[in-house]
């Protein structure tokens, strides 16, 4: 954690003190040497955006999974200071292209800023692999086209490299820049398992695979039973490279760093890989739909709320499917996600708790249901958005939005919800809240409760569980965005970030 507040920060900032005595003045912190020199997230988002990074923006054309003209992949979700990743682009036909780097944030609301693009690089074709028989897993080994050294002074957060080619088509992949070494108030984790989990590239008609789809020998239909068991990092994302949802998260991104938090970044990767150290924060942020989780995953986060931590997960159907990892065929760990779901798992475990099947689903007695971390779990699909309807108005977190019991914010529970399931377990906590009680219909007509769920342990942590995967838009999306949604959110955060002292 800085040694200043996030109102000190600011005020510093106002009176003009020059950002490299701010950063500066971090110095070290037991015993660690001192992070590299670099603008805070304040600072940062002081400087001018770019207004044509998205593909499609600028001119630029979105490429698809039907002709390839340009589309890429990194070697890694994340990254730190002086690593280097590489970018393995594949075009058309031969010819000239470019990668070009961005970072995600408000700046003023355009919500990039341009860093660096490449000299001109010799593109080349490369194949779509054929899908390994027994897992559907789809692995590119296309060559390097360009490799990046992470500077000492790019502030960590959340990244988009952008291919384009001569012709003016533009795709792109997320990656995260990380600092293993400084503190922060918040750390943002990006849930890369489930963007590829629902990645279907090649989404052509034959031979793309997702961990839900196939497509059918018969024509172009999408067919569940030919969808892969494994899938790959080391393939694009499928059309112009966004991945599912990942607006969403960018709408929070952008809110989170408008508003002044102290914030850093990490990917689910980070996460499995015990990259994310705990005593380093007050809070972890799970800021899009989490839903595929590792053994190693969920004990990390069930460990770091023991000692106190909080998490905040801002979506719903979190923490869903268990997962294992495996490595790349070269080696490289973490680059290959495993969930067999209601197939029979070949690797189970001895006691069978390596099973990749629904948390809730790996008991019996249903001992290891999601709920039992979140205090919510995930209870259908919302055939259309509904206004979420308030409850506990008098709770914290409700303070300063004026709102009372039985208050609709539009729009709000969407796409999947969470509710409380009084047949599954609980957690080991205090002052566990209902927060919303609004009811939903599923595509059948039936009709179902969403929660907004918060608990409070006796350690001090924080847990809350959005339950709609609108909560993000409610920040920040247009026609989505509620004041009440963003005070409420910031009532949350700078509670977890007090918890702990600060």
């Amino acid at each position: 954690m800085l040694p200043f507040s996030r109102r000190a920060v600011l005020g510093l900032l106002t009176a003009g003190l020059p950002v490299g005595v701010l950063t500066a003045c971090q110095g070290s912190r037991n015993g660690l040497p001192s992070p590299p020199i670099y603008r805070n997230v304040v600072a940062e988002n002081q400087l001018p955006g770019a207004d044509d990074w998205r593909p499609g923006t600028g001119g630029s054309r979105s490429p698809d999974d039907r002709h390839r003209q340009i589309q890429g992949y990194c070697s890694a979700t994340s990254v730190t200071h002086g690593q280097t990743l590489t970018f393995h682009v594949s075009v058309d036909t031969p010819q000239s292209c470019t990668v070009t780097i961005y970072r995600l944030g408000w700046y003023g609301g355009a919500g990039a800023r341009h860093l660096v693009t490449s000299e001109p690089l010799s593109g080349r074709t490369h194949p779509v692999p054929a899908a390994e028989p027994d897992t559907g897993r789809i692995e590119c080994q296309w060559p390097p086209l360009w490799r990046l050294t992470v500077p000492a002074d790019w502030v960590p957060g959340l990244y988009l490299a952008t291919f384009e080619n001569e012709h003016g088509y533009r795709a792109c992949t997320p990656f995260v820049v990380r600092d293993d070494r400084r503190s922060a108030a918040l750390c943002v984790v990006v849930p890369f398992t489930t963007y590829q989990a629902y990645n279907i590239w090649p989404s052509d008609g034959s031979r793309g695979k997702s961990l839900y789809y196939g497509y059918s020998a018969a024509g172009a239909s999408l067919d569940p039973t030919q969808r892969a068991f494994q899938v790959s990092y080391d393939r694009p994302y499928s059309g112009n490279g966004w991945p599912k949802l990942f607006d969403r998260d960018h709408d929070f991104v952008q809110w989170v760093e408008r508003s002044g938090y102290d914030v850093t970044y990490a990917s689910t990767e980070d996460l499995h890989a015990g990259r994310i150290d705990p005593a380093r924060y007050r809070g972890l942020v799970f800021c899009g739909h989490d839903e595929y989780w590792s053994a190693e995953m969920r004990q990390a986060a069930s460990q770091a709320v023991d000692r106190g931590l909080s998490l905040a997960f801002l979506t719903a159907n979190n923490v869903y499917w268990q997962i294992r990892y495996a490595p790349a065929t070269d080696g490289r760990a973490h680059r290959v996600v495993t969930c067999y779901k209601v197939d029979p798992d070949p690797e189970p475990g001895a006691d069978g708790r390596r099973r990749t099947v629904r948390w809730r689903d790996l008991s019996p007695d249903g001992a290891d249901a999601e709920q039992g971390l979140l205090g919510v779990q995930y209870n259908g699909i919302v055939a259309r958005a509904q206004p979420l309807v308030v409850r506990a108005s008098d709770h914290w977190f409700w303070a300063g939005t004026g709102l009372s019991d039985g208050d609709r914010i539009p729009r709000l529970v969407g796409g999947e919800a969470d509710g409380r399931d009084p047949s599954m377990p609980v957690p080991d906590e205090l002052n566990g809240t209902i927060l919303s009680a609004s009811p939903y219909p599923l595509r059948n007509g039936a009709r179902l409760e969403q929660n907004t769920y918060l608990y409070e342990t006796r350690r001090g942590a924080i847990v809350f569980d959005a339950g709609t995967l609108h909560w993000t838009l409610g920040l920040n999306r247009k026609g989505f965005r509620h004041q009440a949604i963003q005070i409420a959110t910031s009532n949350l955060f700078n509670r977890m970030i007090a918890e702990r002292g600060v």
